[in-house]
């Protein structure tokens, strides 16, 4: 009896690990929902970050079956977005796991922020989920190994995509930030760009995250002018043929008037911007949060972000006639919600959050309920919606 029980619990336990083996190649989408996350989510939530961003660099999740119809295809800035659906800045930070996340369905991602010198952020622990409220509050405050080691990994890609293109069909965004301690915030940014970016496909200036002291307060119109062109000198001096596109990366913790003062910026001929990133977490904690988490200090991200970043995707859009291109991020977990953030003027949607509780099969669910949205509105392709709540 105790033989034939020994035999019994190793046949189960391998057909289980070849279950569990399977389902997590395969990208079963219930599978990652039920089980594998919320193991995964036994970690406390950095590390299970760290988890992420290392299965990605080794290649070690699902990769995409799902082929992107016509419909999805998008062209902004010149470039061609296989999907519009992206990784927002803040889960790939040290551009570690470019292609493996490409490789699960994202039609591009964006790495960092990026600071020039190498600094650990904030103290331990400073990510936080709240489960019940969808969302997460992070305080991570630029933790970066700095331009040197970003600039070795996104050197030997870009000298492996010349080398096998077919590897390497996705679109990179390098997202820069400033150190905590400089002395120079604008100089920060135009060493980013200087140093790195030649390398991305387009390059964005993030002056909205609330973990960073002062950071937001380059949103304010002379800051931003500034700031703005003196990037975007930087940027036209790269020795490159084609420059990549600058974009900014905004809050939705704005006043009506930062909104138009932000607006007015990105207008002018000599500090007009290729795109706006629409938004940033938020410093805001709204009535409907349970978590006991929910009074930790940080940026706000997932479904509690979603209306007001819509909102503010909708007045952005608004305010600049619909001229500049706009990437939506926030609380997007359907592909309803990205819908909703490209009818209110997104070019783009990206996301981070959802993500961390769903796992990859997210990306290719998203991507589906997309391509019905648009049928059923009766749009061809992602473009033709973009902005139909203004018409």
């Amino acid at each position: 009896m105790p033989g034939r029980l020994k035999s019994a619990v190793v046949i189960v336990t391998a057909g289980a690990s070849l279950f569990c083996g399977y389902s997590l190649v395969e990208g079963n989408e219930r599978f990652y929902r039920e089980v594998a996350m919320p193991c995964i989510q036994l970690l406390d939530a950095e590390r299970a970050h760290r988890f992420g961003v290392w299965t990605a660099s080794k290649g070690l999740i699902p990769r995409n079956k799902y082929v992107d119809p016509p419909s999805l295809r998008t062209d902004v800035w010149g470039l061609t977005f296989q999907n519009p659906i992206g990784l927002a800045a803040g889960f790939d930070k040290h551009a570690e796991a470019m292609d493996g996340l490409i490789k699960i369905g994202f039609g591009f991602v964006e790495v960092g922020s990026i600071t020039p010198e190498p600094q650990p952020g904030n103290p331990k622990p400073r990510v936080f989920r709240l489960s019940e409220d969808h969302a997460v509050i992070n305080r991570y405050g630029f933790n970066s190994e700095g331009h040197v080691a970003a600039l070795k990994r996104l050197k030997a890609r870009m000298y492996h995509k010349a080398n096998h293109p077919e590897d390497h069909q996705g679109i990179v965004g390098i997202n820069f930030g400033k150190n905590k301690t400089s002395p120079d915030s604008v100089g920060d940014y135009t060493k980013g760009i200087r140093n790195l970016g030649c390398f991305g496909d387009y390059l964005v200036i993030n002056v909205s995250s609330p973990n960073t002291p002062g950071l937001r307060d380059m949103q304010g119109k002379k800051n931003l002018t500034d700031l703005i062109e003196k990037v975007l000198e930087a940027r036209n001096n790269l020795p490159v043929d084609l420059k990549p596109p600058l974009l900014v990366k905004i809050a939705p913790d704005l006043t009506e008037q930062d909104k138009m003062d932000i607006a007015s910026v990105v207008l002018r001929p000599k500090s007009r911007v290729d795109g706006l990133i629409v938004s940033n977490t938020t410093i805001g904690r709204p009535a409907s949060l349970i978590s006991i988490n929910k009074t930790e200090v940080g940026g706000l991200s997932g479904e509690p972000l979603k209306a007001l970043a819509t909102e503010t995707i909708r007045d952005m859009y608004k305010l600049t006639e619909g001229s500049i291109p706009i990437v939506g991020v926030g609380g997007i977990t359907s592909g309803k919600d990205a819908y909703e953030k490209i009818r209110a003027g997104a070019s783009l949607v990206q996301l981070y959050t959802a993500l961390s509780y769903q796992g990859p099969p997210l990306i290719t669910r998203i991507k589906r309920e997309l391509v019905d949205e648009l049928q059923n509105g009766g749009f061809d392709n992602v473009q033709a919606a973009v902005g139909a709540d203004h018409r």
